[in-house]
């Protein structure tokens, strides 16, 4: 129980890979605060999924792009729970579509939802690891920003800045107690990838040396190993989660 006594916030965790997290750093100790944007029931769920591992959560709705609603949330979360020691900036959102046909409103919204997003959510809760001298944060890219992919010139944009974030913020907290890192999936089987065509589904496997799509917890479990306390000379490094499609 590596991480008794620390509580955790996941963006985006009533589901997929946000979820498979915030179970995860549940059995590792963790309290959790599982923010979701519309889906209440998935996340209640959750948070009966953490209570199993007897620790604490709530569910709080919140959408991270909105600077506003990010305050509210972390004060509510705060006061029912107590200092948040680990950011987990996993939501976001696809807009698919080749550039040429992307409009304005599909390219902003995937880039504030992740940018704006993190950048929100690691603002507030920042000063208060500093000043506590001890810190997680932990940015969920993905393998669409290091190599990109057809039509999805946004969501590449956001996920490559994500982890230009992630970089730099490392070296300006390096000192303070708190670390940043990222992890970068490749294809895991989620609700984004259920409703690829199967037969793009078996080209991806082709192009993936392990012959097949990752899971939601082999996600999680770098985020674990992120999060651990002796993982305290880890910074600025992205965490390949992808099967060895890129290397």
């Amino acid at each position: 129980m590596e991480l008794t006594g620390k509580i955790s916030l996941v963006s985006g965790s009533s589901r997929g890979i946000g979820r498979a997290i915030a179970i995860m750093l549940a059995e590792a100790g963790s309290d959790i605060i599982v923010n979701y944007v519309s889906n209440e029931s998935a996340a209640l769920e959750v948070v009966e999924q953490v209570k199993k591992h007897r620790r604490r959560a709530i569910a709080i709705q919140g959408d991270v792009s909105d600077r506003k609603q990010v305050g509210l949330m972390v004060d509510q979360a705060q006061k029912e729970l107590g200092p948040i020691q680990i950011l987990v900036n996993n939501a976001g959102i696809t807009r698919d579509r080749s550039f040429l046909k992307l409009s304005p409103e599909q390219w902003h919204e995937v880039l504030i939802t992740h940018l704006d997003g993190a950048f929100n959510l690691t603002g507030r809760l920042l000063p208060g690891m500093i000043e506590s001298r001890w810190g997680r944060i932990i940015n969920i890219t993905s393998i669409v920003g290091q190599i990109g992919n057809f039509g999805q010139s946004n969501y590449a944009v956001a996920k490559g800045g994500l982890m230009a974030f992630t970089k730099t913020l490392a070296r300006e907290v390096a000192m303070k107690g708190v670390t940043v890192n990222a992890v970068s999936p490749g294809y895991i089987e989620t609700d984004m990838t259920a409703v690829v065509p199967e037969n793009v589904i078996d080209i991806v496997k082709q192009f993936t040396p392990m012959g097949r799509l990752g899971k939601p917890e082999e996600v999680a479990i770098a985020v674990r190993f992120l999060a651990d306390p002796r993982a305290s000379f880890i910074t600025g490094t992205i965490i390949n989660v992808n099967g060895g499609m890129y290397m």
